[in-house]
């Protein structure tokens, strides 16, 4: 019996090691790509972005030779917050982007109005699957 209960438990550490891994690729190289200023969001974005800005979202949008790749935050109480992209790199077999969403520094100077804060960023097209973090 304590045999069995031995191999099941390595298979499921086996099992737990293998879907680890998967998650963790090793990164091949970082990604460029510009912050796009909201003037300058296609039109078709800015109407998929104005649907989707009361709550959390990420999308991936693609129009001639660009991917534009956007992570919205939803309703904050107040004005002044930033988005931080900590890393945009490609794996073997993924496009990998993470962000941070960074409070306002003065809550004097943010508002009482909420807010809706997302970035949209622009790179050259891909055609590896997007994984957001």
């Amino acid at each position: 019996m304590k045999r069995i209960v031995t191999m099941f438990l390595l298979a499921c550490l086996i099992v737990l090691g293998a879907g680890c891994g998967k998650d963790s690729e090793n990164k091949v190289k970082d990604l460029d790509f510009t912050v796009v200023p909201d003037g300058e969001i296609p039109a078709e974005l800015k109407a998929a972005i104005e649907e989707r800005k009361q709550n959390d979202f990420k999308l991936t949008y693609s129009a001639e030779q660009y991917l534009y790749l956007v992570v919205g935050y939803g309703a904050q109480q107040s004005g002044g917050y930033s988005i931080q992209v900590k890393e945009l790199y490609l794996t073997d077999s993924n496009i990998v982007l993470d962000t941070e969403l960074l409070g306002p520094e003065d809550t004097a100077e943010s508002g009482s109005e909420a807010s809706y804060p997302y970035i949209v960023l622009k790179m050259e097209m891909r055609e590896e699957p997007v994984v957001f973090r």
